[in-house]
């Protein structure tokens, strides 16, 4: 099983930035514990961060060709605007889950719709880091139907 793990702008300053909001585990730590999750469970992982909207997109159709499992996907604030990379992800039909550190409801109302999720299969937030390794335990469950 292959999967994808997409961050978007300002994942990579996880642990610096907003400390009381993402937490002060670093980026670097996150894929540190994927790796350890995907390692012990046979998983193939790729981890992708970039803070362009076109590099993420192009990300989303390069996982077509190399055909992904599942997409997991934290889009960060484009989560809140970007139809693009909505449209992205709409064109690649394996599983997609949609993944935020924060829970978006407790913070301000432009934060509350994202244009992504209606095309993935689910959405986790709230759960810090924790949300990340969830996503990858749905993702399997997922690719078995």
């Amino acid at each position: 099983m292959k999967i994808l793990v997409i961050n978007g702008p300002n994942l990579n300053f996880l642990g610096i930035r907003e400390k009381g909001i993402y937490g002060s585990e670093s980026y670097d730590t996150l894929i540190a514990r994927l790796r350890a999750k995907a390692e012990a469970e046979g998983i193939e992982l790729e981890c992708f961060q970039d803070n362009s909207e076109g590099a993420i997109i192009d990300r989303i159709q390069k996982a077509y060709f190399d055909e992904v499992d599942g997409i997991i996907i934290n889009p960060g604030a484009y989560a809140h605007y970007s139809i693009a990379i909505r449209d992205a992800l709409a064109s690649v039909t394996v599983p997609k889950i949609e993944v935020h550190i924060s829970n978006v409801y407790k913070r301000e109302e432009f934060r509350h719709t994202s244009v992504v999720t209606p095309v993935c299969d689910g959405e986790i937030l709230g759960l810090g880091l924790n949300g990340y390794l969830l996503a990858m335990d749905a993702m399997k469950e997922l690719c078995k139907r």
